[in-house]
């Protein structure tokens, strides 16, 4: 079962649902109970993108139409914005291959932008090269209404470096998924991300991670924060294959719940089948502190305003350890945004 069969038979019963262990907290199946039309072409002016202005070179992948294969050379540096943007009511899929060869460089800005009640899937296959490094920050502001799904499936050679952050403000359902295979070798790895989520939107941050030779590094820090009937998911797996020896994984998960009727469910796991390791996972779940909150307002800072400091400086240390600075600052800006709008 999976959303592009779904998309392409036009058979709901294809959607993945809560009784698939890995989906119980993003049923697709229950929420659509009638397959849409395919989409339309997109129609009308393309507005600028969240990264306009950074890059280059730029891909869009309207409603599904068209693709985008990516191809950084040997010792080549390159910066890419790649659009996945939605409209209407109907039903798409997009496909996109980005491969950076030994000694690359790749700084990826991908968004996702929609507008209606569509039903859209993105898959993408990243393989990074030895030596190579890419960096992708995604920012996803997807339409309230609709539903989305990005599947990534990436592939490190020794010696390569991938850096991820996501950024996303939810739809009516989303999921962000990342599966990696990690060769070990002196190979690094850091998936990042935020979700800040209000009214009733819902997103869910998955990954994969499976180590698989000597030698490998992974990082991981998700933040999040959810207000009013919204709903967050975390779902984080690393797992270490027997003879991965000296696999260094850490992986962290913190939330915010600012309203009684939000929601966060967390699933941090790692499974371990070699001997000389060091992994570790954390997760918390809580409210904003009570005497920061006391001290900011004791300091003439309105209520409204001080929770929203509060709240940027909680979810900062994932937008810092964004490595691209022109990246940074739109990121830092999309937060600062988001908490303001929100009040």
């Amino acid at each position: 079962m999976s959303v592009i069969a779904s998309i392409r038979a036009r058979d709901v019963a294809e959607l993945p649902g809560k009784r698939d262990e890995d989906w119980r907290w993003t049923d697709l199946r229950g929420l659509i109970r009638e397959a849409p039309e395919p989409s339309r072409p997109y129609s009308g002016d393309l507005p600028a993108g969240p990264f306009a202005g950074l890059a280059a070179e730029e891909v869009v992948i309207a409603n599904g139409e068209g693709g985008a294969h990516v191809d950084v050379l040997p010792a080549q540096t390159r910066r890419l914005a790649l659009r996945f943007v939605s409209q209407g009511d109907g039903g798409h899929a997009a496909r996109a291959s980005i491969a950076v060869e030994a000694g690359g460089t790749l700084v990826l800005l991908e968004s996702y932008e929609g507008q209606g009640g569509y039903l859209g899937h993105a898959g993408l296959a990243i393989s990074v090269g030895t030596g190579a490094t890419l960096e992708r920050i995604v920012l996803a502001d997807d339409s309230g209404d609709g539903v989305t799904v990005s599947q990534a499936e990436v592939h490190l050679e020794p010696g390569a470096r991938f850096v991820q952050t996501v950024l996303t403000s939810g739809a009516r359902r989303q999921r962000l998924e990342t599966h990696v295979r990690h060769p070990g070798g002196h190979a690094e790895l850091r998936l990042d991300g935020v979700y800040l989520l209000s009214g009733k939107r819902h997103a869910d941050l998955t990954t994969v991670v499976t180590h698989e030779g000597l030698d490998g590094a992974t990082t991981q820090l998700a933040k999040g924060v959810v207000r009013d009937q919204a709903r967050g998911v975390f779902q984080g797996r690393i797992v270490v294959a027997e003879g991965a020896d000296r696999t260094d994984a850490r992986m962290g998960h913190h939330a915010l719940i600012l309203s009684d009727r939000a929601e966060v469910d967390a699933k941090p796991e790692l499974e371990i089948y070699a001997d000389d390791v060091a992994c570790a996972h954390g997760n918390t779940v809580g409210a904003l502190d009570d005497e920061a909150l006391f001290y900011a307002r004791q300091r003439g800072i309105p209520e409204a305003e001080a929770r929203a400091l509060l709240t940027e400086a909680f979810v900062g240390e994932v937008i810092d350890r964004i490595g691209d600075e022109a990246a940074r600052d739109v990121a830092r800006a999309w937060v600062a945004g988001r908490l303001a709008g929100e009040g």
